[in-house]
C-alpha cells in the first residue's frame, strides 16, 4: 500500500498531523497500537484527569463552598462509580471523535505496533501477530511518552502494580478513595491527581526531590501556590528523595531521606503515586536498525523535524522540548505543512503551560528567573484577584496575575497567572506575545466588566505603575 505519509502514533501530535496532511491533499495513513486513537492524552492522561478534576471540584464545592453563597444542601455523598463513568464517557467521546475525523478526512487507520523497516517502509504487527507492510514517501514518528520509572536507594526499579504502587494511569482508576495517598513528585501530574483524591477525602503527602514545587514555573507563583495547597490539606516534604517503597498488609510504606542528609520517618499509606516525569516512548520502533539517531532517549531532529534518515520525521514527546499535548499539536501541523511544500513553523517562545488544580496555574513565556539568567532587564506588573470584582462575586479571590515586559521596548516577555480559570485566561497573553505586543497594548485594550480578565489588564497597567484598582 503506497501513501504520501504514514504517521506512527495517534496522540495529539499524531492525529493532528494526519488530519492537517489530509487537508493539504496528502494520502495519509496512521498506525496506532491501542484499540482507540488519542494516545496517552485522550485515553489515560489529559482528558480523563480533567474529567475527574472537574467532578471532584464540584464535589468539594458542594461540600464546603456553597453555604457562604446562601445555597444550603444536605451533606453530599460520593458515588465514585458514577464519577468514574463520567470519566469513561468523556474519554469515549473524545477518542470516538478522533476516529470520526479520520474517516471524514479519508485517513486509513491500522491498529498494531508500528516498526520502521527503513526509509519509506513500516511494518504493522496486530494483536494476533499478523503483519502488514506499508510504504510511504514520508514517515512521521509521534509515539509520545511513557511514565518515567523510579529507582530505590539500591538502584532497583520500583514496579507498578496499579493498585497500591500507582502510575498516573492507576491513579485514574482507583476503586475507592484512599485514606492516605503519598505522591512522589510535585510537578503537574502529581499535584493534579493529588488534588483529585484530596478533594474526595484522602490525606495527601507529597515528596519532592527539589526544594520547591512546580519546577519550571515562576518561583513566586510556585511559592504562593504551595501555601494555597497546604491550606487545602496537602503536606509537603521538599528536598527529599524516596529510598524505598515496601508493600504492607494495609498498603505501602514509603521511606525517604533529605537530599541534604538524614532520613525521615517512613510514611504508611494506602497507596503511592509515582509522578516523577515521563520519558520518550520509542520501544519497538526499530530506530537503531533503521539508523535513526537518538540522544538521551529522544529522537534527534533539525529545525524542520527531519531525522538523519531521509523521509523520516519526528514530533511531540519523542523529540526536544516540553512534553505538552499542545506543543505536539503545533509540531504536527507544522510538519504536515512542510511536507506539503508550505512553511510550517512553531513559536516555542509562546507555548503555554497549565496546572488544572483549583486554583489553576498557567504561564507563557519567560519566568523572572529565566529573564534574570538571560540578562534581560524587565519591568513587572502584578494584580491580585482579591481586588477583582468578578473574583469577589464568585469567591475565587486567591492568586494574582504577573506580567513581565522588556524594560527597553515594553514588549511582553512573560505572563503568569495563579487563580480561577487561569488556563483559559492565559490565551490572552499568548495572543499578545505572538504579535509581539507591549504591556501598553494590553493595558489600553478594553476588557469587559466585571470579568476575571480585567486582572490581566490591571497587571499590564502595573508594568507602568498605573493600576487603577490597586
Amino acid at each position: 500500500m503506497a501513501y504520501d505519509l504514514i504517521v506512527i502514533g495517534t496522540g495529539p501530535g499524531g492525529y493532528v498531523c494526519a488530519i492537517r496532511a489530509a487537508q493539504l491533499g496528502l494520502k495519509t495513513a496512521v498506525v496506532e497500537k491501542r484499540a482507540t486513537h488519542g494516545g496517552t492524552c485522550g485515553n489515560v492522561g489529559c482528558i480523563p484527569s480533567k474529567a475527574l478534576l472537574h467532578a471532584s471540584h464540584m464535589f468539594a464545592e458542594t461540600s464546603h463552598g456553597l453555604a457562604d453563597l446562601g445555597v444550603i444542601v444536605e451533606p453530599p455523598r460520593l458515588d465514585l462509580e458514577k464519577m468514574m463513568k463520567h470519566k469513561a464517557d468523556t474519554v469515549a467521546a473524545n477518542v470516538g471523535g478522533v476516529a470520526f475525523l479520520f474517516k471524514k478526512n479519508k485517513i486509513d487507520s491500522f491498529h498494531g505496533v508500528g516498526r520502521i523497516l527503513g526509509a519509506g517502509r513500516v511494518e504493522v504487527t496486530g494483536e494476533n501477530g499478523a503483519t502488514q507492510n506499508l510504504e510511504s514517501q514520508y514517515i512521521v514518528i509521534a509515539t509520545g511518552s511513557a511514565v518515567a520509572p523510579l529507582r530505590d536507594v539500591d538502584g532497583k526499579e520500583i514496579a507498578f502494580d496499579e493498585k497500591t504502587i500507582l502510575s498516573s494511569t492507576g491513579a485514574l482508576e482507583l476503586e475507592s478513595v484512599p485514606r492516605h495517598l503519598v505522591v512522589v513528585g510535585a510537578g503537574v501530574i502529581g499535584l493534579e491527581l493529588g488534588s483529585v483524591w484530596r478533594r474526595l477525602g484522602a490525606q495527601v503527602t507529597v515528596i519532592e526531590y527539589l526544594d520547591r514545587i512546580l519546577p519550571g514555573a515562576d518561583a513566586e507563583v510556585a511559592t504562593r501556590f504551595q501555601k494555597i495547597l497546604e491550606k487545602q490539606g496537602f503536606a509537603f516534604h521538599l528536598a527529599a528523595k524516596v529510598t524505598k517503597i515496601d508493600k504492607t498488609p494495609e498498603g505501602v510504606s514509603v521511606s525517604y531521606a533529605s537530599t541534604k542528609g538524614g532520613g525521615g520517618t517512613p510514611i504508611t499509606a494506602d497507596a503511592v503515586l509515582i509522578a516523577t516525569g515521563r520519558i520518550p516512548y520509542t520501544a519497538g520502533l526499530g530506530l537503531e536498525e533503521a539508523g535513526v539517531a537518538t540522544e538521551r532517549g529522544r529522537i534527534v531532529i533539525d529545525e524542520h523535524f527531519r531525522t538523519n534518515v531521509a523521509g523520516i520525521f519526528a514530533i511531540g514527546d519523542v523529540v526536544r522540548g516540553a512534553m505538552l499535548a499542545h506543543k505536539a499539536e503545533e509540531e504536527g501541523v507544522a510538519v504536515a505543512e512542510i511536507l506539503a511544500g508550505q512553511a510550517g513553523h512553531v513559536n516555542y517562545g509562546v507555548i503555554p503551560s497549565v496546572v488544572y488544580t483549583m486554583p489553576e496555574v498557567a504561564w507563557v513565556g519567560l519566568t523572572e528567573e529565566e529573564a534574570k539568567s538571560a540578562g534581560i532587564a524587565y519591568n513587572v506588573g502584578k494584580f491580585p484577584f482579591s481586588a477583582n470584582g468578578r473574583a469577589r462575586a464568585s469567591r475565587q479571590t486567591e492568586g494574582f496575575v504577573k506580567v513581565l515586559a522588556d524594560a527597553a521596548t515594553d514588549r511582553v516577555i512573560g505572563v503568569h497567572i495563579l487563580g480561577s480559570d487561569a488556563g483559559e485566561l492565559i490565551a490572552e497573553g499568548g495572543v499578545l506575545m505572538e504579535f509581539s505586543g507591549a504591556a501598553e497594548d494590553l493595558a489600553r485594550t478594553c476588557h469587559a466588566h466585571p470579568t476575571l480578565s480585567e486582572a490581566i489588564k490591571e497587571a499590564a497597567l502595573g508594568v507602568a505603575k498605573r493600576s487603577i484598582h490597586l
